[in-house]
């Protein structure tokens, strides 16, 4: 039987239907919203596995090119590893969802929200996520939801509900935002400099809209909705926990406080071993588990009741307090541009590379047509940077803080007809305790500076956080690893002095006020400005002058109707150019010439060529000619790329002359004048060191 509910949100309805695909899995769900459509499912393992202190939750978003009608690029031909947008929704279909499933439940859970219908102007990520927490809702998994979702655009001044991909594309603000019936768990985006009272509204706007969308999964779960399968309870207690308590509680307290992040894990490790030999004996095997357990809750409770209690951290800090940051710049030789960002424990070396069009990132996708990228950020979070050993590569944390980084630096960046360059950001975290990709942004700006990128203003990012009790919160600058292990939101703020350009918010509690929404964001940014002072001691400006080892770029426009006399016959002269100079010359439609060099005198040598071409001959003016042709009578010069002129022998020189080759040979240069353009175009030119001669003479 088929069962559908749905709700209107902006100005289509988003449907939800169930009984009809992918029956066998524990639960499936298809949503459509206009015509773009998702197939969400969700399965989970047979049996637990006890003693996990983690969810075991697959999330594997994925689009396919046949739902926009296209066929995929390369060899294959078929849909290959997931791409990073792919990967980036997997996070945000996760990130809200996983709280809200209990550890105990122990199985392994499989969520696959997948893309089989776009229309190409209705984001189908927006429809994934609902469809996944609706298919988890109706299964027989325990789930704490449903979690509905939103994504919120301001154009023109007005916000505007689940935009299109066209007006996202002229919006000044995109953020998505996701939460249960009791408030606000999620929001990630992006924005043109927003101010904090601008975002705060488009969040309120999403509350009530994801409210009413979690209403319609609990009327599907009330028709169709299977029996939950149970908690295994864990009955099993540490015997000597009191005891245990007792004994370590007051080591911690004074472990929990030491200055440096190594000193202090190798401090509480310290009282966790002298705690365990002496209390080995009570503690049997398969309790060890439990002894550690117990440890994690004691180290919760002191460093959030010192907080809560005194406004004390573990390493010092009042609430408020900023780690000590340095900057440099200059870092690196034979890079474009460098700087080292280090706050506290949290280092990023930051590399600009600046390249030609040709190093542009094509983007093979199913929301439109394949479309450039001359702005790439990639961060990189080597295992030495914790120092712990492990796999170098690049996973979906990287490809997460990588994308916050790139959406804060984006909005600052100059257009393409100011610099025609295509950037690169590499963030190389080399330490981290805590906003590793709040550090990539500072790092990044730095870097762009470094590189002489004129950016429109420099932007700074800082991490927040929460600790809250039944009483009180207590909202954290410049949050530590630990305190983002332990508390209650990690809250990601960048921008610039005047507003902001990127967002991200998880929460782990029910919810978090406006309110103290609106105290985080202030606080967010009396701590963004406190580091954008101490970024622009180092440097405030873009460098004045590229470096050497960058390509050269330059552009001009030429009459469109000279174009085919640019790129002549099957585009000889063009190739000539670029075989000469060095350089690769590109020519738009519109007339638009732009030149790439390795070096400054290749793109100057290109420029001259090409203008040489569409340059008409003066009279008077003295070329730079090179013999082309050697005859009785005289020498033919090309004084501009095409253009030819006649020197005559008596011109040459002062005495007579009895043979051309006496005075020039073939390809040589020489500085000649243009005397005339007779009636029938023809040039008549003349040595120049003759004609002075003959000057002087007179």
């Amino acid at each position: 039987m088929i069962n559908q509910v749905k709700i209107k949100i902006g100005e289509s309805d988003l449907i939800l239907e169930t009984g009809r695909m992918a029956k066998q899995a524990n639960g499936s769900v298809y949503a459509s919203y206009e015509g773009s459509a998702v197939l969400a499912t969700a399965c989970c393992g047979n049996s637990p596995v006890t003693g996990l202190d983690y969810v075991p939750l697959q999330v594997e978003y994925n689009e396919k090119f046949y739902a926009a009608g296209k066929i995929p690029g390369g060899f294959l031909k078929r849909e290959g590893r997931p791409k990073d947008k792919e990967i980036l929704v997997c996070r945000l279909i996760d990130r809200p969802m996983r709280p809200l499933f209990d550890k105990a439940f122990g199985r392994e859970i499989q969520v696959v929200p997948t893309v089989v219908s776009s229309d190409q102007i209705n984001p189908p990520d927006m429809v994934a996520m609902v469809a996944a927490s609706a298919a988890v809702v109706i299964s027989d998994i325990p789930f704490d939801g449903p979690v509905g979702s939103v994504r919120i655009a301001q154009v023109e001044g007005k916000l505007i509900i689940n935009p299109t991909f066209e007006q996202i594309d002229n919006s000044t603000l995109e953020i998505i935002v996701s939460g249960t019936k009791d408030g606000i768990t999620m929001v990630e985006g992006g924005a043109d400099e927003v101010s904090e009272e601008t975002m705060l509204e488009a969040i309120h706007l999403a509350e009530k809209i994801i409210s009413d969308i979690c209403d319609i999964q609990i009327e599907l779960a009330k028709a169709v909705g299977k029996e939950k399968l149970s908690i295994p309870e864990v009955l099993e207690t540490l015997d000597v926990s009191e005891k245990i308590r007792d004994y370590a509680y007051s080591k911690m307290e004074e472990a929990c406080f030491i200055i440096g992040k190594f000193l202090r894990h190798d401090a509480i490790k310290a009282v966790k071993k002298e705690t365990f030999d002496n209390f080995k004996e009570d503690i049997p095997e398969a309790q060890e588990k439990l002894f550690y357990a117990l440890f994690e809750k004691m180290e919760y409770e002191i460093v959030r009741k010192s907080i809560l209690e005194k406004g004390i951290r573990t390493d010092g800090r009042g609430v408020e307090d900023i780690r000590p940051i340095s900057c440099e710049i200059d870092i690196l030789p034979r890079t474009h541009g460098s700087a080292l960002f280090t706050r506290g424990e949290t280092q990023s070396l930051a590399v600009t590379t600046l390249g030609t069009v040709y190093d542009e990132q094509m983007v093979d996708n199913i929301d439109g047509d394949k479309s450039f990228n001359n702005f790439m950020l990639h961060y990189n979070f080597p295992p030495f940077s914790v120092g712990e050993t492990g796999r170098m590569g690049t996973g979906r944390r990287e490809i997460g803080h990588g994308h916050l980084a790139y959406r804060a630096i984006e909005a600052i960046l100059p257009g393409k007809d100011v610099f025609p360059y295509t950037i690169r950001i590499v963030s190389e975290i080399l330490e981290s305790n805590g906003s590793s990709s709040m550090a990539s942004v500072c790092g990044g700006t730095l870097s762009l500076l470094n590189a002489g990128v004129p950016i429109k203003k420099p932007v700074a990012g800082i991490a927040m956080g929460l600790i809250s009790d039944q009483n009180n919160a207590v909202v954290l600058s410049d949050i530590l690893g630990e305190e983002d292990h332990l508390g209650d939101m990690d809250f990601k703020v960048t921008g610039s002095a005047e507003g902001i350009t990127a967002f991200q918010m998880d929460i782990k509690i029910s919810g978090v006020s406006a309110d103290l929404m609106a105290k985080a964001l202030e606080q967010a940014k009396k701590g963004r400005l406190h580091i954008l002072n101490i970024m622009n001691d180092t440097i405030k400006a873009p460098r004045e002058k590229l470096s050497e080892y960058a390509p050269k770029i330059f552009s001009f426009s030429i009459d469109t109707e000279k174009i085919g006399l640019v790129i002549g016959p099957g585009g000889k002269n063009i190739k000539a150019i670029a075989e000469k100079s060095g350089a690769e010359i590109k020519i738009d439609n519109d007339g638009k010439v732009v030149i790439y060099g390795k070096t400054q005198s290749g793109t100057d040598m290109a420029e001259a060529m090409v203008k040489g071409l569409i340059e008409e001959p003066e009279v008077g003016r003295i070329y730079t000619g090179t013999v082309k042709k050697i005859l009785d009578f005289g020498a033919f010069i090309e004084i501009l790329p095409g253009k030819e002129g006649l020197c005559h022998i008596s011109k040459l020189s002062r005495e007579r002359v009895n043979k051309v080759s006496d005075v020039l040979e073939m390809d040589q240069e020489i500085s000649v004048k243009l005397l005339e353009i007779d009636r029938m175009g023809r040039l008549n030119l003349s040595y120049v060191d003759a004609l002075e001669t003959l000057e002087k003479n007179k």
